[in-house]
């Protein structure tokens, strides 16, 4: 192939310029691949690992509230208490399990949906020895993640009575204590005030130390 430049003729072997501009495809690829995978794959992960552990070391590791040595739970992980003395949870969807974190994904026309609520409602009230009509929603329905650690301070006084006969104390000491674990909104504007079911346990095994929960 000839290329004139003014009164230059340059000649240059047919099909060489195709070969250098693919081995220059070649290393571009081959150095982006490097990039990617050492600043994307190695870097970026490991910087953002390190700067949760130097900023918010707590939630970074789970959020894990201990006892003496031992880990009782997560403050952002429900989990299930059968004893008559401890606050109860929202129901869960995934049986309070953090790897399988879902909802019932029911309609709310959906008829066993409306029976499960029946059942629940029906159940919480024989538990906590209240009117049906009074329990809150919380503690019938079930979050979108299966693992919600809160309650409304609604669902947590319905349960006052109860914790406080099996504890063996007073119900005024039971609302204050509800009242000392009620977190506001987020900034005064996000989401409800709310109770963490653990934390507040926790907190009557520290009060009353006779009744201590096990991991």
């Amino acid at each position: 192939m000839s290329i004139q430049k003014g009164n230059t003729i340059t000649r240059t072997p047919v099909g060489s310029s195709s070969a250098i501009s693919d081995k220059g495809l070649l290393r571009g690829a081959i150095g982006l691949a490097i990039v990617a995978l050492v600043g994307f794959g190695l870097l970026y992960p490991l910087t953002g690992v390190g700067l949760g552990q130097a900023l918010f070391p707590d939630t970074a590791n789970g959020s894990l509230i201990e006892r003496d040595g031992k880990v009782l739970g997560s403050s952002l992980v429900a989990q299930p208490f059968a004893d008559a003395r401890y606050f109860q949870p929202r129901p869960s969807a995934a049986g309070y399990d953090p790897m399988a974190m879902a909802g019932s994904n029911q309609a709310r026309t959906n008829p066993e949906l409306r029976k499960r609520i029946d059942e629940a409602r029906a159940a919480a009230a024989q538990r906590d020895g209240v009117d049906p009509s009074v329990v809150p929603g919380d503690l019938i329905t079930q979050s979108g993640g299966g693992i919600d650690p809160h309650i409304s301070p609604q669902a947590a006084a319905t349960q006052a009575d109860r914790v406080a006969r099996a504890r063996g104390i007073g119900r005024d000491a039971v609302e204050a204590l509800i009242a000392r674990h009620t977190e506001a909104r987020q900034l005064g504007l996000l989401g409800q005030p709310r109770v963490n079911v653990l934390e507040i346990n926790l907190a009557l095994d520290t009060l009353y130390q006779s009744t201590r929960m096990e991991p």
